[in-house]
Order: C-alpha cells, then sequence, then structure tokens
C-alpha cells in the first residue's frame, strides 16, 4: 500500500474530523424536502398497494404462467444489492483493508436497506399477505422459501449488530457534541452508546465482538443468495436448471452491490461535503474492485449461455434464441453490454476511475443487473416445458401492469428512505475508526 496517493492527513485533528463528519447532520439544506418528496411517493405508490390488496393479484400482470414477475425480479436484486454489507465490511475488513474505512458504513447502511426491503417484497407478492405467519408455523424443511425466510431474517440481524456495533464509539461522541439533536435522538445515542468511554477493556471487547460478527456474516451472506437461486434452480425449467446458479447469483450480487456503492459513495462525498475522507483513492479502489467482480460475472454468464447453447437441446433452443435474437435480445444484450462489458473496458483506464465517471458508469451497471434479474425470471416462465393452448391471449405474454410498476417504485422508495433516514441520524463515515487510521489519539467523555 505504499504507492497510494498523499492525502491530507497532516491537516485533520479529531476536532477536525468530528466537525466535517456530524456537521452534515444537523446542517444539511434540503434533505427534510427529499423525505418529503419520498414520502409523497409512498403515499401514492401505497395506494396502488392498497388496490392490489383489496382486488387481488389479477390487478397485476401476472398469470398462471408468469406467476412471479416483476416482484420477484426485484427481490433478487434488492437482495445482491445487499450483499454489498458482507463483501466491503466483511471479506475486505477481514483482510485488514484499511481503504475501506471511509466506507464501510455507507456499505452497511445499503446492506440494511436493501435486505429489510428484499423481505418486504416478498410480501407484497403475497395476494394474502395476513398469511405469511404460516411460513413460520407450518413451514416445512424441504421448502427454499424457508431457508430464503431464515437467511433474510439471519442477514438482516448481523447486517443491523455490524452497523451499530462500530459505530458505539461515534455514537458517545454524538451523545456530547449534537447539541441540537431531538430529546428522541439524544436518548437514541445514550442507549445505543452502551455507556462506552474508550477504555482498553472496552476497546478489546468491541473490536473481539466485531470481528465475530465479520466471520459470521460471510457465510449467511453466501447462504442468502446461494438459496436465492435454489428457488430458481431446484425446477427444471430451461434457462434456471443449471448447476452454477448458486456462485453465478453471488458473483453477480457483488457487481450490483459494489454498484449501488459507488453511487452511494459520490452523492455522499458531494451533498455532505466529504471529500476528505471519500477520496479519489476510494473510487479509484472500487473501480478496481469493479473490474474484478465484472470479471468473475462475466466468466458465469459465459459459462451460463455458452454449454447450453452448444448443446442446443431443445427446450434450450428455444429459450436462448428468445434471449439473443428474439423478443428479448435487446433487454439481454442492453444488461450484458451496458451492465458487465463496457464497464469492464473502460474501468480499466484510471481517468474513468474518477468520482463523477465512475459514478455514471455505475448508474449503467446497476441498471443492468436489474434488468439482468428482470431477464432471468421473465422468459423462463414463458417457455414451459407444456405448450400454452386455449388460453386467453394475455396468459401467453407478460408485461407488468401500472400497479405492478407503482408497488415497485414503492419498495425503491422505501429503501432510499431508509438509506436517508439512518444517514441523517448517524455519522455515515466512522468517526474514531478514520482517526485510528490516521494514527491521531482521541479521548471520549463520559
Amino acid at each position: 500500500m505504499n504507492d497510494l496517493p498523499e492525502q491530507k492527513e497532516t491537516t485533520l485533528s479529531f476536532e477536525k474530523i468530528k466537525k466535517d463528519i456530524l456537521h452534515p447532520m444537523q446542517n444539511h439544506k434540503g434533505l427534510e424536502l427529499w423525505i418529503v418528496f419520498l414520502l409523497a411517493v409512498m403515499a401514492v405508490c401505497g395506494w396502488a398497494y392498497y388496490t392490489q390488496l383489496r382486488d387481488g393479484l389479477g390487478v397485476t400482470g401476472m398469470r398462471d404462467y408468469v406467476s412471479w414477475g416483476l416482484y420477484i425480479a426485484n427481490f433478487v436484486f434488492f437482495v445482491a444489492v445487499s450483499l454489498v454489507g458482507m463483501l466491503i465490511s466483511s471479506i475486505l475488513g477481514l483482510l485488514r483493508i484499511d481503504w475501506i474505512t471511509p466506507i464501510s458504513r455507507i456499505a452497511e447502511i445499503i446492506a440494511v436497506a436493501f435486505v429489510a426491503v428484499a423481505g418486504l417484497v416478498i410480501i407484497l407478492d403475497m395476494g394474502r399477505p395476513d398469511r405469511v405467519i404460516n411460513v413460520f408455523i407450518h413451514g416445512r424443511f424441504q421448502s427454499p422459501i424457508l431457508w430464503d425466510v431464515t437467511v433474510i431474517t439471519t442477514y438482516l440481524t448481523i447486517s443491523l449488530l455490524l452497523l451499530i456495533l462500530p459505530m458505539i464509539p461515534d455514537l458517545a461522541i454524538c451523545k456530547n457534541e449534537l447539541k441540537k439533536a431531538s430529546p428522541i435522538q439524544k436518548k437514541l445515542y445514550n442507549i445505543l452508546s452502551f455507556g462506552y468511554i474508550n477504555t482498553p477493556a472496552q476497546h478489546r471487547h468491541l473490536h473481539r465482538m466485531i470481528r465475530t460478527l465479520m466471520v459470521l456474516i460471510v457465510p449467511v451472506g453466501l447462504a442468502i443468495h446461494t438459496v436465492t437461486s435454489w428457488l430458481f434452480a431446484a425446477t427444471l425449467r430451461n434457462g434456471w436448471d443449471t448447476t452454477i446458479f448458486g456462485p453465478y447469483f453471488v458473483a453477480g450480487a457483488f457487481v450490483a452491490g459494489s454498484a449501488a456503492l459507488i453511487i452511494a459513495m459520490y452523492f455522499f462525498r458531494v451533498n455532505y461535503k466529504l471529500q476528505d475522507y471519500i477520496t479519489d483513492m476510494q473510487f479509484d479502489y472500487m473501480g478496481k474492485l469493479m473490474v474484478a467482480v465484472c470479471l468473475v460475472y462475466l466468466y458465469f454468464n459465459l459459462n451460463e449461455f455458452l454449454v447450453p447453447g452448444y448443446k442446443m437441446k431443445t427446450g434450450d433452443d428455444i429459450h436462448l434464441k428468445e434471449l439473443f435474437i428474439g423478443h428479448w435480445a435487446f433487454m439481454f444484450w442492453g444488461s450484458q453490454l451496458l451492465g458487465n462489458i463496457i464497464p469492464i473496458m473502460l474501468l480499466v483506464t484510471k481517468k474513468f476511475r474518477k468520482p463523477l465517471p465512475i459514478m455514471i458508469i455505475s448508474i449503467f451497471i446497476l441498471a443492468g443487473a436489474w434488468f439482468k434479474r428482470y431477464v432471468i425470471v421473465i422468459p423462463t416462465l414463458l417457455h414451459p416445458h407444456l405448450p400454452i393452448q386455449n388460453v386467453p391471449d394475455n396468459f401467453a405474454h407478460y408485461s407488468p401492469s401500472a400497479i405492478e410498476i407503482a408497488v415497485t417504485v414503492l419498495s425503491f422508495a422505501l429503501a432510499l428512505l431508509i438509506i436517508t433516514v439512518l444517514s441523517k441520524i448517524f455519522p455515515v463515515v466512522p468517526i474514531c475508526e478514520t482517526a485510528d487510521n490516521k494514527g491521531i489519539k482521541y479521548k471520549i467523555e463520559d
């Protein structure tokens, strides 16, 4: 790490670090307006969900053949993005890579928001959400649905702990420094700081717990996306009947999660004025990481389509032709080129790893990741083994209804709202860890 770009370490003191990171939490113009906008969007889209709840799933575009549709594509996407917490905080954290320190908390906030909404999306997909309790009461071990619920709940719990535990020293500082905080916020800081004053024993025990969670979340994070892939791969449908869906989904999740993190890094850096902490170095290294995960994902894409394309069994023949040159070709090649291949070609060049270019590239990668999940779900359902016959015409085709689109917007607005609220209440860049990395001594008052 001796070749890292020179940083302004000598100009930083603990007081400056505190001021820079805490100031946006109390003085951020436009944040309230942004929250009101998200709430308004959720209210309008909430009416769409009420309509679905009142009239049934018939108001969506889903029918007997395409029984999952847009909602399950969203579920897979949200689960994918949430895996960024495991990638950054745990895998790279366990390797003691220092440059992730300023962005690790942003990664965990994204992970918590997206995995929480992923669980909610499943409920939005249910015609009778009041019966979701039956999954816990009468769930069968043979059912992948029960596995999915279990790993999502476990991953959300560990992600919350990985967000809160490293934040305990910072919350002890917030308790004393944020004079303008509301009484509820002060009470929250007081409870979650657990009386931390940075004694050697407290520091030792806290870091031991954090490293234990870092280890635990790796298998759980891998399990959440592997189990999600098994919901597809455990069937005999052409397009899903493959043994590599587990690692294929995990690789794609790292790509989507990294793109979401880069976008969030850019907006926090600009809007919270954190250029001294989320530096060009972080974007440069995230760009290199993006190239690495995109190459792995490209490898699995080649395996996913080259092997069945070489054999061209009857069912695979129909499915692949629809993807490559048929009805879904534009969406398929768009997601592959704009969401994977072109970003690899651009990000190997240093000038495209600067904050603004890499943020724009990441938007295309994230959009490509969503469309890729849509292409995974819908075309396969439209190609069953038995022919579609003697059914209404709309059973043989699928397009999401306005209700589905509105409920999808609701889920995205909720994820953004959770990220916004968490970044308003908690410091998005670790204060004490930043000081530790720069060798700055500090004291936390009781």
